[in-house]
């Protein structure tokens, strides 16, 4: 037998189960990056009309971040593989997205203090927008694995009780959750170094930031609703499930 002859050898790949799954961990690791980077600025919204003084909350505009558009879509995506893929797929999308949360933090340090070349003008600048403040940095990395994980367990144990039913309530309630332990957590971290040093600016801080990133969420509900409900629809496995789910309820 000759070499071209002789049957030649085949590449072996392994399978890939999901065609969505991965795009859309690609997709919130990539919105939780681009949150850590864009949430170095400070942003002042609405300070011309919104004046508020009730108790211990003092409004004259609201103070957030530059990551305040991006970052709830974060949640939103953590809903829909929660609802569709369950809490061990959005369990390993976490942990997939604390690591490379991690080796960008790490990285950037590197690069900050590596030497600049002679003609490179741009090290106060990279400093500012990448510098990694160890407070800041344990703050957001608490505060989003506990509001991550908080917000896919409680709507998979919704789910659980429910079954397909009253998705609103299941995001409602698991975005709820959620955002305030996410919220609450990085507050209790980082107040001492965003400046925060009484109770009433911390019940400020805390209260301003979880009901304007849930009040976001709540806004695009609708639109969470029309990618769960074609995900659905669209994911082989999912009918296959849903079929067996409803059959051991007879």
């Amino acid at each position: 037998m000759t070499v071209t002859e002789q049957q030649k050898p085949r590449a072996a790949f392994a399978s890939i189960s999901s065609p969505y799954l991965p795009m859309l961990t690609a997709i919130f690791v990539g919105v939780m990056l681009i949150s850590n980077v864009t949430g170095t600025k400070g942003v002042l919204l609405f300070d011309q009309w919104l004046h508020i003084d009730a108790g211990p909350i003092h409004m004259d505009g609201l103070v957030t971040d530059g990551a305040f558009f991006l970052f709830p879509l974060a949640y939103v995506l953590g809903d829909v593989i929660s609802e569709v893929y369950g809490f061990r797929a959005m369990r390993r999308t976490i942990l997939a997205g604390f690591v490379v949360l991690l080796i960008a933090s790490a990285c950037f340090w590197l690069t900050i203090h590596l030497p600049a070349a002679p003609f490179y003008e741009g090290q106060s600048s990279f400093e500012t927008v990448a510098g990694v403040v160890p407070q800041f940095l344990l703050a957001g990395l608490l505060g989003y694995l506990a509001g991550e994980f908080l917000n896919s367990f409680v709507l998979v144990k919704m789910k659980e009780r429910a079954g397909e039913k009253r998705l609103w309530a299941r995001l409602i309630g698991s975005t709820v959750v959620g955002e305030f332990a996410d919220t609450l957590v990085f507050c209790s971290v980082a107040a001492s170094a965003l400046g925060i040093s009484t109770w009433g600016d911390f019940i400020n801080y805390t209260v301003v930031g979880f009901i304007w990133k849930t009040l976001v969420e709540v806004i695009v509900m609708p639109i969470t609703y029309l990618v769960v409900g074609w995900l659905k629809r669209a994911e082989p496995t999912y009918a296959i499930a849903l079929e067996k789910a409803q059959s051991d309820d007879v």
